[in-house]
């Protein structure tokens, strides 16, 4: 039984969920030396495959974090379907549809991760980090004043203890507690009112090629099986056209399901590790911030699992709010600066929902670039500053997200610019022969491409291609917050991020 006497009395952060969302931003936090905590209500990380693609740019995110390589190794890319009719397989079509890398986007293709390995490798770096979550520990109340949230904390043998946070964050999923405290509002709707199963299940008899289909995607008694790269498994996806169904979850149920929908035999269905359905709906917090208390993940939107959007929103939330939380605790930006989370995540989340929405209510399954979440950015956001003139269309502006460009260094060491960029600061990149000045603090580094005593050569013109010639400050999620031709009204921007400069003379 897990009890509340360890705990810290007094964090930078409290998270209230140790999901994707709040593992991320746990980690995130660790790596900047804020005080975070992570309670968990369960008494572990949470099992199941559940949402298993992992978009382009949340590898992006991935390498940033430096779980890339274990995400990698861990996951694979999507087979094709192969649809199944009187017990034969009838047809067979691309679903992940492959990209092409370029220099400003290397990582192209979705990988098929599990989710329940996710939170592993994701804890895994958390810990490795400092960070702590506390399992068995659930947030049981909480209120809030100018200086901080006041929160009650119970372990699972009863205790209570009370821990002071400047923060918190409710990553809690859909049915939020934190996000019904607060009063805020989600306005959605249900995209299909029609039940679905998942499970994931070992079985016998279908090759691990493909992403097997019996039915259509839609409003149909459908049964789709996939086996994950790398494990001994299948997820089973089920669908039921009759509104009222109460898809049975035991084991014997599944088993059942599968044999009666399709032509494998219950004896060739093994263990099932994991079950659960719902009832696909979309929603929208209407509010990200009240006060010292932030939304993030499900607890501010909920999506159809159609496209493998879900997850990836999520990350992403915590990694646009992460280096926020860090520069106002650590490096005195103004809490002001914590109101861009919503200006900026608020609408990318709406945008995405419609998306994911659309995919579900059609029935295509084809997954493309358009997914992939590469063009989402803020170039209409508070953060935003452009001081150039005279931009090219579809030339890259602030507010975008950062390419990344193979150079190399004087000596010809190859180094990419997300390798210049990897980590919790900000980066002051000149590109050309512009002015790039002596900057003085622990969160910004500065690095010239091209130009005199350049810190990186652009032998191919990769760097100067994806972003033009000027002064670029980057953000530390990978996205421009300033653009210019010179210095001029850098040390201004710089103060709303609690950065300190020192121009060279």
């Amino acid at each position: 039984m897990a009890s509340t006497d360890s705990l810290p009395g007094h964090v930078d952060v409290l998270i209230s969920g140790a999901g994707p969302t709040g593992l991320a931003l746990g980690l995130d936090l660790a790596r900047r030396g804020v005080r975070a905590l992570v309670l968990e209500r369960q008494d572990r990380l949470a099992p199941g495959t559940r949402g298993s693609g992992i978009q382009p740019r949340t590898q992006e995110v991935y390498e940033d974090f430096g779980v890339l390589d274990a995400v990698r190794a861990s996951g694979g890319t999507y087979p094709p379907r192969g649809d199944w009719k009187d017990g034969r397989m009838v047809d067979e079509r691309v679903m992940v549809e492959p990209g092409v890398p370029t220099p400003a986007a290397p990582y192209s293709t979705m990988l098929m991760l599990p989710q329940w390995r996710n939170a592993e490798i994701q804890y895994a770096r958390l810990t490795e980090l400092g960070g702590t979550v506390a399992f068995g520990t659930g947030l049981e109340s909480f209120t809030q004043d100018a200086d901080g949230v006041q929160a009650r904390v119970a372990g699972a043998d009863g205790t209570v203890r009370t821990v002071r946070a400047s923060y918190l964050v409710a990553a809690d999923g859909g049915r939020s507690p934190v996000r019904k405290t607060l009063g805020v509002t989600m306005t959605g709707q249900s995209v299909a009112p029609y039940p679905m199963l998942l499970a994931d299940i070992r079985l016998d008899g279908l090759d691990r090629e493909h992403w097997h289909m019996w039915g259509e995607f839609r409003a149909t008694d459908f049964v789709s099986l996939l086996a994950p790269a790398k494990y001994d498994y299948f997820l089973l996806m089920a669908g039921f056209m009759h509104p009222d169904t109460e898809p049975d979850t035991s084991p014997d149920g599944v088993r059942k399901l599968i044999a009666d929908r399709t032509h494998l035999s219950l004896d060739q269905l093994g263990e099932v590790l994991w079950s659960s359905s719902f009832r696909p709906n979309a929603a929208l917090a209407d509010r990200f911030r009240v006060g010292r208390v932030f939304l993030a993940g499900d607890a501010a939107h909920v999506h159809s699992p159609a496209g493998g959007q879900g997850l990836n929103t999520s990350v992403q939330d915590a990694y646009n709010l992460g280096w926020k939380l860090g520069q106002v605790i650590r490096h005195g930006a103004p809490d002001s600066l914590l109101d861009s989370y919503e200006a900026e995540r608020l609408p990318v989340a709406a945008g995405i929902l419609a998306t994911s929405t659309r995919l579900h209510r059609s029935g295509d399954m084809r997954r493309g670039s358009d997914l992939h979440q590469m063009g989402v950015g803020y170039p209409d956001g508070p953060l935003a500053t452009e001081r150039r003139t005279g931009l090219a269309d579809g030339g890259l502006r602030a507010g975008n997200r950062a390419p990344d460009a193979p150079c190399a260094t004087p000596d010809g060491t190859p180094r990419r610019l997300f390798e210049v960029f990897q980590g919790p600061h900000f980066t002051l990149l000149a590109v050309g022969d512009v002015e790039l000045p002596a900057l003085d603090g622990g969160m910004i580094r500065t690095c010239r491409v091209g130009g005199p005593a350049p810190d990186l050569l652009d032998p191919e013109g990769h760097a100067r291609d994806a972003y033009g010639e000027g002064l670029f400050l980057v953000r530390p999620d990978g996205y421009v917050a300033y653009a210019a031709d010179d210095a001029s009204g850098l040390p201004e921007e710089l103060a709303r991020y609690g950065l300190l400069t020192a121009a060279a003379h």
